[in-house]
């Protein structure tokens, strides 16, 4: 493919071309261009706050297009390609840009400078861990709550679903700027507790399950390690036995959860338990400022919120008639002390059977006086089918044939297990096909990403061992780059900010899992188009430099964006 006009314009970072590589700089370029056009007196309208660039889905159209116009015409009073070939004549003007079109009923496409398009690269590789990082979410102070797996026993397949997504999403908000908080909340209090308890009880003196009781090789391993710790507790009365197998079983238990997250790559920063809710006197705070707000009332003996007059199917019990408070009072105390903490939302990521749970939570934090589509956002996640060998794995956490976080990483690893469980929308069932995800070939997407590394990872350490490395980023000729595969991976490359901004906005950690699979196989394109390092006794040149610049970009890209995923970006497979 010829190269672009321009000459060595990539030399000297710093030079005017930068303020136009990426669609987030363009977009300001494009703004600037319209302010202009307007100061002059060319077009009686305002300046829009933001305007949108897109890169073309036909690669002819040029790097980047903008319906700018489009959206000015009117307000303006104007055709709107008219409109279009005024901003375009200002655009040509802009030391970093090529070529401007008018297209179609008037949308502008931009073909950068050939040095400004490599420019990308060079970013890329000096920005390192930041680069993709903005502040689109700056000034949010979130608290996000995933997982809050009940303490009867292991962090089950929907429960590690919630982790890797959960760590996905903290670390997305987090990139694009957010300050959050990412917190478990620790049911250790109420009935399946105490069932739990009687199950541990039973299993240690050999006794049959409970009805609606806890089963499984978990139940008996927990019950030895009780008795192991106190050899005599058989022999106290049944009072004291459960007190015991309830204190000491939930804290093993506790524990192993805990452990086997940390191990999937997923650590809190907050473990809230629920019985202090109920140590605190946070319940009864919470039940006084709902009858503040005037939405408490009784009735047959207990104390109700009428959550219907903010949209829920029913009013809801806090209190029950013999003075036991529920599950739902412990949800208000919990939400208003997330908020009374100082955090502008509350996030909890639930399971597709807590769907109903929605409703009722909104109309507690309207009850509180709060908008709940400004301090709450509930995310459900769709459940996750495991496959082996083309046949369904079955699970039943109460028959004891519990498939768990351990027994997946076993399976197939943590970074394919996290990589398959945050490649779907959280909306989408997923059928997991162990055998897919335990493979090692490129039908398998997190080694497909993870080999495009590593193989970038072995182009730089055999430059090394010719004595060839990147040099000074003000040397380097991105002026070069003009193969299209080169094109195809920097505009691929200038796209990442943008995926992670999106993705935070949009909750969607799949969108990034999405896009390293893209850019892996641009990359493959590129490499196996364009011969990046010299064969034989070929002399190393200036396009060798800008292609190693090429390569190390692609790569930072990859670790950016696989860390945001809880995924290692090996350099060797």
């Amino acid at each position: 493919m010829p190269g672009r006009s321009g000459g060595p314009a990539g030399r000297g970072v710093g030079d005017q071309y930068a303020r136009a590589v990426t669609p987030e700089q363009l977009q300001d370029v494009v703004r600037t261009a319209v302010a202009a056009v307007v100061e002059r007196g060319e077009l009686p309208v305002d300046v829009p706050a933001e305007v949108v660039v897109e890169r073309p889905k036909n690669p002819e159209h040029g790097d980047y297009a903008t319906n700018v116009a489009l959206r000015l015409a009117k307000p303006a009073g104007r055709p709107p390609r008219e409109v279009a070939e005024l901003l375009a004549a200002q655009l040509r003007a802009h030391a970093g840009i090529d070529r401007v079109d008018v297209a179609g009923p008037g949308f502008l496409n931009i073909t950068l400078a050939q040095g400004a398009l490599g420019l990308i690269a060079v970013n890329a590789v000096t920005d390192g861990p930041a680069y993709g990082r903005t502040d689109a979410l700056a000034g949010q102070k979130l608290n996000l709550e995933f997982v809050s797996a009940n303490p009867t026993g292991p962090v089950h397949i929907g429960g590690t679903r919630w982790a890797a997504v959960g760590d996905a999403l903290g670390r997305l908000l987090e990139a694009s700027g957010a300050s959050v908080t990412r917190e478990y909340y620790f049911n250790d209090a109420g009935a399946q507790i105490d069932r739990f308890a009687r199950s541990l009880q039973a299993a240690a003196k050999g006794d049959p399950v409970p009805e609606d009781g806890y089963a499984g090789t978990y139940i008996n391993d927990i019950a030895a390690q009780v008795l192991a710790a106190q050899p005599g507790l058989l022999e106290r009365d049944d009072e004291e036995q459960e007190r015991v197998f309830r204190t000491r079983g939930v804290e093993l238990m506790w524990n192993e959860i805990r452990s086997s997250l940390a191990e999937f790559g997923v650590v809190f920063d907050v473990y809230f338990s629920e019985r202090t809710l109920h140590e605190s006197g946070a319940l009864e705070k919470a039940i006084a400022r709902l009858r503040e707000e005037g939405h408490v009332y009784e009735s047959d003996g207990a104390v109700w919120l009428r959550t219907t007059d903010f949209g829920d199917d029913k009013d809801r019990v806090l209190v029950k008639s013999d003075g036991e408070v529920t599950y739902f009072a412990a949800d208000c105390a919990y939400y208003l002390d997330k908020r009374e903490r100082g955090f502008d939302k509350v996030v909890i990521m639930l399971g597709a059977d807590h769907t109903g749970y929605v409703g009722r939570y909104k109309a507690l934090v309207a009850a509180m006086g709060h908008d709940p589509d400004t301090h709450l956002e509930i995310l459900i996640g769709q459940l996750v089918n495991l496959v082996r060998n083309g046949e369904p794995v079955r699970m039943s956490k109460r028959a004891g044939t519990v498939v768990n976080l351990v027994d997946l990483v076993e399976a197939i690893g943590a970074d394919a297990a996290r990589y398959a469980l945050a490649r779907a929308s959280i909306d989408q069932q997923i059928d997991l096909d162990l055998d897919l995800w335990s493979r090692k070939s490129n039908d398998n997407p997190v080694f497909y990403v993870q080999y495009a590394h590593a193989r970038i990872s072995s182009v730089l350490r055999n430059a090394a061992d010719l004595g060839l490395g990147l040099g000074e980023a003000a040397d380097v000729d991105t002026a070069l780059l003009g193969h299209e595969r080169e094109s195809d991976l920097l505009r691929a490359i200038g796209e990442f900010p943008r995926v992670l901004t999106a993705a935070a906005e949009l909750r969607a950690p799949h969108r990034v899992a999405r896009y390293l699979e893209e850019l892996a196989g641009t990359y493959h394109r590129f490499y196996d188009s364009c011969r990046v390092l010299p064969r034989g006794d070929e002399e190393a040149t200036p396009l060798t430099t800008a292609r190693l610049w090429l390569c190390a970009a692609t790569a930072t890209v990859l670790r950016n964006g696989l860390d945001v995923l809880g995924v290692h970006a090996p350099e060797r497979m």
